[in-house]
C-alpha cells in the first residue's frame, strides 16, 4: 500500500460507536453524534446505530455531503453568516443553525431561510457563544420568530484536564448553564424544545442531565492520544492511525525520517501536556499495533522526524519498512490530505473534505 495511508480499525470503532449509543440510550438522551472528524456516511451510520438524522456537521460541504446521503435533522455548529445563506437554504430545512449575535438572527429572520435555529451559549470555554445572563439571549430568541429551536454549548475547556473529577465539575456547569438559558426564556414565555450539549469529556462524565435533550460528541468514535492521555479513552481504544513509510536513515544525527509529516500527522502537539513522549504520533508494529518506543517529535511538510535512542532501532526498522502511527488528535489528522479510509477488514470507505 502507497503510504501515508489513513488505517481504520473497524472493530474498534464498532465498540467506540456502541459504547457511546449504550450510554446516551441508559441516560434516555438522544445522542447528536459530530462527523466533523470522520466526514464519513459510512461511519455516521455507525455512529447512529442506523438512524439517518440527528447529526453535527463543523462544515457545509460536510451538510451537503450528509444530507445527499439521506441525513435529516443536520446541526451545524459554527456561527452562521449571510455569505452562507444561500448555500444553506440550497441543502434545506433539515439543517439547523447556530447564532450568538442579535445582528445574525435579525439577518436570518429577514432572509425568509426556512431552517430551525440554536442559540449558542458560553459554558466557560470563551469560544463562542453568550453568558447565560446575556439580556441579548431572549432578544435573539424573539428576533428569529417561529425559526427560534432552543440551546445549545460546548464544553471544549474539558480538555483542559486529566482529572476525571475536574472534567465532572465542567460536565456539571455545561449542563446547568444550558438549564438556565432555557429556563429563562420559558419564563419570557418562550418554547425551548431542544437544550443541546455536549463534549465527548462531559457526555461521558455528566450526572445530573434533568433537562437536556440530546448529547453531542464525536472524537469518542476515533480516539487518540490527547484522549487517552487525560484518561477519556484507552490506547486500545484508538481506531485511527496512519500508516507510514521509514524513508530515511540518519544515523550520524540520531533520527529516522518516515513519509508522515504536519499533512498526514498535524502540527498539534496537544497530548504533551499529559503524555510527554506523544510528540505528533507515536510508532507502532504495523499489524499488532504494539507501541515501539519511538515517536515523531519534528514534522516537516512530508516528513516525519523520529530520534533514535537505541541504534537497534536501525535494524529493526530498516528503509522501506512500515509502521503505524497514533495520531495526537484524529480530528485533524483525519482532516488532512488523506481522500478515504483503508479499513482493517480491507474495505475503502470515503469521505468529504475542504469547504466548498
Amino acid at each position: 500500500m502507497e503510504t501515508p495511508a489513513l488505517i481504520l480499525d473497524i472493530d474498534r470503532l464498532s465498540a467506540n460507536a456502541e459504547r457511546m449509543l449504550t450510554h446516551c440510550a441508559d441516560l434516555g438522551i438522544t445522542l447528536r453524534p459530530h462527523v466533523k472528524t470522520p466526514k464519513s456516511v459510512d461511519v455516521a451510520r455507525l455512529a447512529t446505530g442506523g438512524r439517518m438524522s440527528t447529526i453535527t456537521v463543523s462544515t457545509l460541504a460536510e451538510a451537503e455531503h450528509f444530507a445527499r446521503a439521506g441525513f435529516t435533522d443536520i446541526l451545524y455548529a459554527v456561527g452562521i453568516t449571510p455569505n452562507k445563506f444561500a448555500r444553506a437554504c440550497r441543502i434545506g430545512p433539515g439543517l439547523m443553525l447556530a447564532v450568538d449575535s442579535v445582528e445574525m438572527a435579525v439577518a436570518l429572520a429577514e432572509s425568509d431561510l426556512p431552517n430551525p435555529v440554536l442559540i449558542e451559549i458560553d459554558c466557560g470555554e470563551h469560544r463562542g457563544g453568550l453568558p447565560v445572563t446575556d439580556p441579548a439571549l431572549e432578544q435573539i430568541a424573539r428576533a428569529l420568530g417561529p425559526q427560534f429551536e432552543g440551546i445549545m454549548s460546548h464544553a471544549g475547556h474539558a480538555y483542559a484536564t486529566d482529572d476525571l473529577a475536574m472534567v465532572r465539575q465542567t460536565a456539571l456547569a455545561e449542563a446547568d448553564a444550558a438549564r438556565q438559558a432555557a429556563d429563562r426564556l420559558r419564563k419570557g414565555g418562550l418554547a425551548v424544545p431542544t437544550v443541546s450539549i455536549g463534549s465527548t469529556p462531559t457526555v461521558l462524565h455528566a450526572r445530573n442531565l434533568n433537562g437536556i435533550t440530546e448529547l453531542r460528541a464525536g472524537i469518542y468514535l476515533f480516539c487518540d492520544l490527547s484522549q487517552a492521555g487525560r484518561n477519556i479513552c484507552g490506547f486500545d481504544d484508538i481506531a485511527l492511525t496512519v500508516l507510514a513509510t521509514v524513508i530515511g536513515h540518519n544515523r550520524a544525527a540520531g533520527v529516522l525520517t518516515v513519509d508522515a509529516g504536519a499533512l498526514a500527522m498535524s502540527k498539534d502537539i496537544g497530548a504533551e501536556a499529559h503524555l510527554p513522549d506523544a510528540g505528533y504520533g507515536w510508532l507502532c508494529d504495523p499489524v499488532t499495533l504494539a507501541p515501539l518506543g519511538l515517536s515523531i517529535k519534528v514534522v516537516h511538510q512530508e516528513h516525519g522526524t523520529v530520534p533514535v535512542r537505541d541504534p537497534g532501532a536501525y535494524d529493526r526498522l530498516p528503509i522501506g519498512s512500515m509502521v503505524r502511527i497514533l495520531p495526537v488528535h484524529a480530528c485533524l489528522t483525519a482532516a488532512g490530505g488523506h481522500g478515504q479510509y483503508h479499513l482493517t477488514d480491507g474495505r475503502i470507505w470515503p469521505r468529504v473534505d475542504g469547504w466548498t
